[in-house]
């Protein structure tokens, strides 16, 4: 008999498996809204699907009187541009300097303690220092995403590159070849399915960090949106906004997902059994 730990769905199969959660959800927040709404009408804490549906044809087809715009799509706009920006910064800081500490003895000796000290302040304890320093305008939001995110890229790849067996380096060294060619032709190939793979797993963090200076210091933005109809309990525009920055991160996840596999064709087996 197959061992239930050798036993694996069917892609259709797993589809299906991965819908029931969602599902139950589903239904547990129909069940509560009806009750709810049944007790009180007014009630906007849990909105009916047809308060949902209201809510985000506001958001998404209705134009903002105020401003002429569909705001759903400005809002998502502006924050896509800072968190786009900001994570382009922290993958170029990361395959930089993750490569230099983890290829140069000397300049590990001086850059990563920094590194690792930087890594370990809570971004969100120094948001007011870089409104200080930097303003309120574009720089403090995806400089607050760069501190959060850059020192966990570097330090995933300094360890990456240290993993690299010793052997490789040491055969490239006995063929003549510089430091410049073992970068580029040996440590290289090998980091560069790791960074990707760092940044999916960063991007969570990417849009808390994102929501967080937006919900504090901006005129536009995702999480601008949310905390400014938050007074007013607008449930029927918090949740689809809420579903929304999830929908996109899941479709950068992916998009980085998939950009790995086909850049990086060796890896496809690795990344099926690991489940990614």
């Amino acid at each position: 008999m197959k061992r239930l730990i050798n036993r694996r769905p069917s892609w259709l199969t797993a589809l299906l498996l991965g819908l029931i959660p969602f599902f139950i959800i589903g239904m547990i927040y129909i069940s509560h809204s009806d009750a709810r709404l049944l007790e009180n009408p007014d009630d906007r804490l849990l909105p009916s699907a047809m308060q949902l549906v209201d809510g985000i044809k506001m958001i998404a087809v209705d134009e903002d009187p105020r401003t002429g715009q569909v705001i759903l799509w400005a809002d998502t706009a502006a924050s896509l541009q800072r968190i786009g920006i900001a994570m382009g910064v922290c993958t170029l800081a990361g395959l930089l300097f993750g490569m230099l500490n983890g290829m140069l003895p000397y300049v590990r000796a001086v850059a990563s303690p920094l590194v690792t000290a930087v890594s370990l302040v809570p971004p969100m304890a120094i948001l007011p220092i870089l409104f200080v320093i930097f303003g309120l305008d574009e720089l403090s939001k995806v400089m607050l995403i760069v501190i959060g995110i850059a020192p966990f890229l570097i330090r995933d790849l300094q360890g990456r590159i240290r993993e690299i067996p010793a052997e490789m380096m040491i055969k490239a060294q006995s063929l003549g070849a510089s430091s410049w060619q073992i970068a580029l032709r040996v440590v290289l190939p090998q980091v560069l399915p790791r960074l990707i793979d760092s940044v999916r797993l960063s991007l969570g963090s990417a849009w808390l960090f994102l929501i967080s200076a937006e919900a504090v210091a901006a005129e536009q933005g995702l999480g601008y949106r949310i905390f400014l109809v938050r007074r007013f309990l607008a449930m029927d525009i918090i949740l689809p906004y809420v579903f929304w920055i999830t929908l996109l991160a899941f479709v950068m996840d992916r998009a980085l997902y998939y950009t790995n596999r086909a850049a990086f064709p060796w890896l496809g087996g690795r990344m099926a059994k690991e489940g990614a």
